[in-house]
């Protein structure tokens, strides 16, 4: 029995898609899973170090370890409508903020990458754990910030202002859904390794749709004080059909993104297969 290092967040989304795995309603064949909770810029950093052999990351840190790392096919966060926000204390626009602070969710994060490939880029860049930038724009710390996650529900609670979704700009600039997260495995562990947690993964979340109530009382645990409308609405917004398989569209849409960084000099040329066993 062979035991491997499996990273998520504790975000709704990651936890009701692998909440069946990790409480033991479900498992891996020859396979034990040895879960570790880190937001998604410490995961992408652990990935950067190959500590985990599957893990949840930014699409963007992807394009730094795909020659060591390939995609699983399953549990990814891909979607339309459900980008980053640029948002202000103040009504501004994109060009106002071009020599301004602004804080991010990690320098790592898809939300930055797609911060930097709208127009020429933003260089005072502020990065912070992702649930402290809105209270510090409120604050007035920061001219702007980029906001993921249950952000897109909260910030008018902070009085803040939406400045541009980065998301619905690539969906209209690209006509594919904004690629934020993937699930990862180690190249080295082969296609069947890969293919079993591939289909422990999509049971998993198979199962939390049919049994929400069986995964709640974890994602619960992991949320952080969220109310319970917000969890509904994070998970309806993150977990979709591109969580159960990527598909052609979500494939290009991940490639896309990873090309066009290359282009700008964002990130290195992408291996010829993003997957194992291809």
């Amino acid at each position: 029995m062979n035991t491997f290092r499996l990273g998520f967040s504790p975000c709704p989304n990651d936890t009701f898609i692998f909440g069946a795995l990790a409480t033991g309603k479900l498992d891996v064949a020859n396979c034990t899973l040895e879960i570790i909770h880190q937001d998604v810029e410490t995961l992408n950093n652990l990935a950067r170090d190959g500590i985990l052999d599957f893990t949840k990351i930014s699409v963007h840190a992807f394009g730094l370890v795909a020659e060591d790392y390939a995609l699983l096919h399953t549990g990814a966060a891909l979607g339309r409508g459900c980008g980053p926000l640029v948002v202000a204390r103040e009504p501004r626009n994109m060009d106002s903020l071009r020599h301004e602070a602004i804080a991010i969710p990690g320098k790592l994060t898809t939300a930055n990458l797609l911060l930097q490939l709208y127009g020429e880029g933003f260089s005072r860049l502020r990065p912070m754990s992702y649930e402290n930038i809105m209270p510090s724009l409120q604050q007035g710390e920061f001219a702007a910030g980029v906001i993921i996650h249950e952000g897109r529900f909260t910030y008018p609670n902070y009085g803040l202002h939406a400045v541009l979704d980065l998301g619905a700009w690539w969906e209209e600039t690209q006509n594919l859904p904004v690629p934020l997260g993937a699930i990862l495995v180690r190249r080295d562990l082969g296609p069947d390794v890969a293919e079993a947690v591939d289909d422990g993964i999509r049971r998993s979340l198979l199962f939390a749709r049919k049994n929400p109530e069986k995964v709640w009382p974890y994602i619960k645990m992991h949320a952080q004080e969220m109310d319970d409308s917000v969890i509904r609405q994070h998970i309806d917004l993150y977990v979709n059909d591109y969580s159960l398989e990527l598909g052609e569209e979500g494939s290009l849409a991940i490639r896309r993104l990873l090309e066009l960084a290359h282009q700008r000099g964002l990130l290195p040329s992408l291996p010829a297969s993003l997957f194992l066993g291809e």
